[in-house]
């Protein structure tokens, strides 16, 4: 089992990374996600949780001996659950995947919350992957570490890809408040 552990400091509000993350693909720098579906979104009358289930679709290109050895094709599809507070001003995202599941898994968890210092969010990111062939050892660690190292990459990207869009949104914020009505 791998661990793939990241935090971060955005220079936004909580609330302006939460309306980031409906904005953050497609995207340029993230051409592996293909498309975004939103299976299902509800809010809890009595919390104002707004819970929202999505499915990324992604390109991935895996390395020849992984598509010899489990087949498959560079399509792969997440499953996304996320959880906006706005009372307490934590949003929480989990995803897993769903291609290939039964040869490996990666399960991500996002926290974005306010930072200590006024005007900045936290995020936190952690990820578990996993092969599930006990029997091949060798082959196991192999694609466990290629998924952590593709994983890595990914975030690295995600991460420069949500910095982009929230200065983009601030920017067509600014400029919106700065036309005479």
């Amino acid at each position: 089992m791998h661990f793939v552990n990241q935090s971060h400091n955005y220079d936004h509000p909580w609330s302006h990374v939460v309306i980031g993350m409906w904005h953050k693909y497609p995207n340029p720098k993230c051409t592996h996600v293909v498309s975004i579906d939103v299976l299902d979104r509800t809010v809890d009358p009595k919390t104002g949780i707004i819970r929202t289930e999505r499915v990324l679709g992604c390109k991935q290109k895996a390395p020849t001996w992984i598509v010899k050895l489990f087949g498959g094709s560079e399509d792969a599809f997440v499953r996304e659950i996320s959880f906006i507070d706005p009372r307490t001003q934590n949003a929480t995202i989990t995803s897993e995947n769903l291609s290939l599941s039964q040869f490996a898994t990666c399960l991500e968890q996002i926290r974005y919350s306010p930072s200590s210092t006024p005007g900045r969010t936290v995020f936190l990111q952690t990820a578990e992957i996993q092969a599930r062939m006990a029997l091949w050892r060798s082959a196991a660690d192999g694609l466990e570490k290629w998924m952590a190292q593709r994983f890595e990459q990914n975030a690295q990207l995600g991460k420069m890809a949500f910095t982009d869009v929230l200065r983009r949104l601030w920017e067509e914020r600014e400029r919106m408040q700065a036309v005479p009505a």
